[in-house]
């Protein structure tokens, strides 16, 4: 069920929400947590419909902050949807305009589930996220710096704005290369890593945090060479003794593990879409340190190997 609320408080939409759960039948039980995403109105549709396809496996109340026009009369407008159209959770759609723009914690305060933890994403970019009202009431707070202009620049940034509870989906989308990198290690012949290169996109943000992962990991020297724009994660490659381990992701899509010793394998590397990626961020309400360790730690031991072609196309000039 769904009911719109123009001009109207926080205390409307609290009765509007326990109107709409006794007419449908729904419980309060159940959330797990309390989910704000802050967002703009271009991108609060997609980002919705992420958290809804996240929350069948985390029930949230999702609070979705929309900041408007910061001009004009101050004034909330609000959507509250239960039941079927909200999946396994509440959804709270608030839309800012005029000076209540400046004053989102105070608007979602009211609303946030009792007894709950509470977690903050942000979709698109973000700066001081620990800092900011929105970020201080949370207890773990996802960015995703893959969405900011400058991909790794955002992720350096927060590197030096990082606080306990922060995470990022460029981890997460990680994720299954890890796996894959540690179980191929704990493969015969067992041999330490003289050095890593992983290769991908000059815009990868997950590139740079694997790489960050293996510098912290393994103890060894690692190399982090780019490929073009937009392809992502594409090589990583482990020299032993014995022979190379090289995972190789050269579509976006299925990759090929070989190592020594071992047959050669074709596994399924896709890019996990944003709710497969806010899944797994939400199934952890706690601090990562592994992540921490990647980005803080991680990324100053990591070489970054120079663009060939504007070396060459500097040396001509």
């Amino acid at each position: 069920m769904i009911a719109d609320l123009r001009g109207t408080t926080t205390k409307e939409i609290s009765k509007q929400l326990v109107r709409l759960r006794a007419e449908s039948g729904a419980m309060a039980l159940g959330r797990v947590m309390t989910l704000i995403i802050v967002v703009n109105e271009a991108e609060a549709d997609d980002a919705i419909e992420a958290a809804i396809h996240a929350s069948r496996q985390h029930p949230s109340r999702i609070i979705a902050l929309v900041r408007c026009s910061a001009r004009g009369a101050g004034r909330l407008d609000a959507q509250v949807r239960v039941g079927a159209d909200a999946g396994g959770s509440e959804i709270i759609l608030l839309r800012l305009h005029g000076e209540l723009t400046k004053h989102g914690a105070s608007v979602v305060t009211p609303l946030l589930a009792a007894d709950t933890p509470i977690v903050a994403w942000w979709p698109g970019g973000a700066q001081d996220v620990a800092s900011s009202p929105i970020g201080k009431l949370a207890s773990r707070r996802i960015t995703d710096a893959s969405q900011a202009k400058d991909p790794r620049k955002a992720l350096q940034r927060r590197r030096a704005e990082y606080a306990d509870g922060d995470t990022d989906m460029a981890w997460s989308r990680t994720t299954r290369w890890r796996g894959l990198l540690a179980t191929a290690l704990d493969l015969p012949p067992y041999e330490a890593v003289r050095s890593v290169t992983v290769t991908g996109a000059s815009d990868s943000a997950s590139t740079d945090l694997l790489a960050g992962w293996l510098a912290v990991r393994l103890k060894c020297p690692v190399r982090r060479a780019r490929s073009e724009p937009g392809t992502g994660l594409v090589n990583v490659r482990m020299e032993r003794a014995s022979g190379p381990i090289e995972l190789v992701r050269p579509d976006r899509a299925m990759g090929t593990l070989t190592q020594p010793e071992q047959p050669e394998r074709q596994l399924d590397l896709a890019r996990p879409g944003t709710a497969e990626s806010l899944a797994e961020e939400l199934s952890r309400l706690g601090g990562d340190e592994v992540y921490r360790e990647a980005l803080v730690k991680g990324l100053p031991l990591v070489t970054d190997v120079p663009n060939r072609r504007k070396t060459r196309a500097a040396s001509v000039g």
